[in-house]
């Protein structure tokens, strides 16, 4: 997985266990895609107090991920969501009204 997807998934499980500068940097810098100039002039620091936040924010995020592993549980859920999905598509016998419903149980819970 790409760093910008990965960083934005911790940041989802684990970003209000971040300070509100660090939250505020990390949601401008992988969510808006602003520059570290773009961020620093916004708040008045230089560039290298905002890599700094950052890249602190980012080792928090990856060990908190570390030791709870949330992350990680959420995405094998999600495989093997669309996993058992795949197999009703494939091999069910129910009848079309019951395997419809679920569908679209098994696809609400994936998003």
């Amino acid at each position: 997985m790409e760093k910008l997807a990965w960083m934005n998934l911790l940041y989802d499980f684990y970003g209000q266990l971040l300070t509100q500068r660090q939250q505020k940097f990390v949601e401008l810098y992988y969510a808006h895609d602003l520059s570290l100039g773009e961020i620093a002039e916004q708040f008045g620091v230089s560039r290298q107090a905002v890599h700094d936040v950052l890249k602190r924010a980012e080792h928090i995020l990856t060990r908190y991920e570390e030791k709870l592993g949330l992350v990680a549980k959420f995405m094998e859920q999600r495989r093997r969501l669309g996993e058992a999905l795949s197999l009703l598509d494939e091999n069910c016998s129910m009848n079309e009204e019951t395997l419809s419903r679920v569908r679209e149980i098994l696809r609400a819970v994936m998003g």
